[in-house]
């Protein structure tokens, strides 16, 4: 029998985790305009992408195909190894994609409390007490001084930070989010880009999201750059050069 000594042998090299969402070959139309041209994009578990791009390069086409608003005309959308192609918004809700739009979409004459409540449609067992989980308010500690107010009372940093609660509700995988700090003051959003920083952090939930704003682009742990509907960079948001910057970010 040969004897192998243990410290001789080469560390055991682990597989890289599966993405939680894997976006393969992706290419989606308005009509007969192409949108999307074959879009490659992973994100892995427990962790931040940012898609970055000037106005009009299909960010926001691509995170509504991700939700399921839109459809491709080929390829595919994979959801922790399940294709999602022909999945609904609201079975994918139900999967664990919360999606927070462009414009928030808070519902304004319900109260503060009523939209967060309207998040536990995306759960599949929901409890009956309903009730709005602490952590919540830890991450968002304004709207617990602001259950009752209407959602339509609120300043525009203080419903997307509803919204983004809202999202939580349904306890989601990954997190979608369409610029979220469009048209908020600058102390709302570094309190919205801490929020979301510890969500990922403490939660493990996934995070792909739209964003202009360069000190919540760092935040994220990996970035893609779209022009005319491709990608076309991508890397560790640590590597992102001002080059980068300045060809996919500034106006």
């Amino acid at each position: 029998m040969v004897h192998v000594n243990d410290s001789l042998m080469p560390p055991a090299i682990s597989d890289p985790p599966m993405p939680l969402l894997q976006i393969n070959n992706l290419n989606v139309y308005y009509g007969e305009s192409h949108i999307l041209r074959n879009v490659d994009m992973n994100v892995l578990p427990g962790k931040m992408v940012c898609l970055i791009g000037r106005n009009g390069v299909g960010k926001t086409t691509l995170l509504k195909t991700v939700m399921g608003l839109l459809s491709p005309r080929l390829g595919t959308v994979c959801l922790a190894g399940q294709e999602i192609n022909r999945k609904t918004p609201d079975q994918r809700a139900r999967l664990g994609i919360g999606y927070v739009p462009q414009g928030r979409d808070v519902i304004p004459r319900l109260t503060v409390k009523e939209n967060l409540i309207l998040g536990l449609e995306a759960l599949t067992k929901r409890s009956k007490t309903q009730q709005i989980p602490e952590e919540i308010f830890e991450l968002f500690p304004v709207l617990k001084t602001m259950l009752s107010r209407m959602g339509g009372d609120l300043s525009g940093g203080q419903q997307q930070q509803l919204a983004i609660a809202r999202a939580l509700m349904g306890q989601p995988r990954l997190l979608v989010l369409d610029e979220p700090t469009e048209g908020i003051q600058p102390s709302i959003i570094l309190e919205i880009e801490a929020a979301v920083r510890r969500i990922v952090e403490t939660t493990g939930v996934s995070v792909l999201l739209v964003e202009q704003h360069l000190h919540f682009v760092r935040q994220a742990d990996w970035y893609y750059a779209m022009q005319k509907g491709g990608i076309v960079a991508s890397g560790p948001t640590r590597e992102l050069s001002n080059e980068v910057i300045q060809r996919f970010l500034a106006v």
